[in-house]
């Protein structure tokens, strides 16, 4: 009986030997991968916005047409981090300077709904800085009554 436990002892002590290398083996395999990974994750790059960062607005009428696509196009193509109206309009908000931005205070002084409503917010610029819907309406119609 005992030089069966002396046995089965020798054999265990053996199969713990075995295991204990090919565990080294392993935590030094582990160890490559994560140098390996570290070595690729410094070698991609996130990608590049495809659309530039829009320029600030000062109140200028005929600008605001590109204003409006610049940031429209921007918040779209970075919708993540423009996921509700607020954020959309702190955003045009955070692009004023001038006359744009002094028109922007008193709606931010008296908390304005039109701050959470990204198209409000829109019609409101459109209408103080002279972009008029209803010229380029008369105009299409102008042209369709050349044809």
């Amino acid at each position: 009986m005992v030089d069966e436990l002396v046995l089965l002892l020798h054999a265990l002590l053996m199969r713990h030997r075995a295991l204990s290398i090919e565990n080294s083996q392993l935590m030094e395999q582990l160890r490559l991968l994560v140098c390996e990974r570290a070595t690729l994750l410094r070698q991609v790059r996130p990608p590049s916005c495809p659309v530039p960062f829009p320029e600030t607005f000062s109140g200028e009428s005929s600008r605001l047409p590109e204003f409006i696509v610049q940031t429209a196009s921007y918040m779209l193509v970075n919708e993540n981090r423009f996921c509700n109206d607020a954020m959309k309009v702190a955003f045009l908000i955070s692009l004023l300077t001038g006359e744009a931005e002094e028109w922007v205070v008193p709606y931010i002084e008296m908390d304005s709904p039109i701050l959470g409503d990204y198209r409000a917010f829109l019609d409101e610029m459109k209408q103080c800085f002279g972009w008029d819907d209803d010229e380029e309406d008369d105009d299409d119609d102008e042209e369709d009554d050349d044809y």
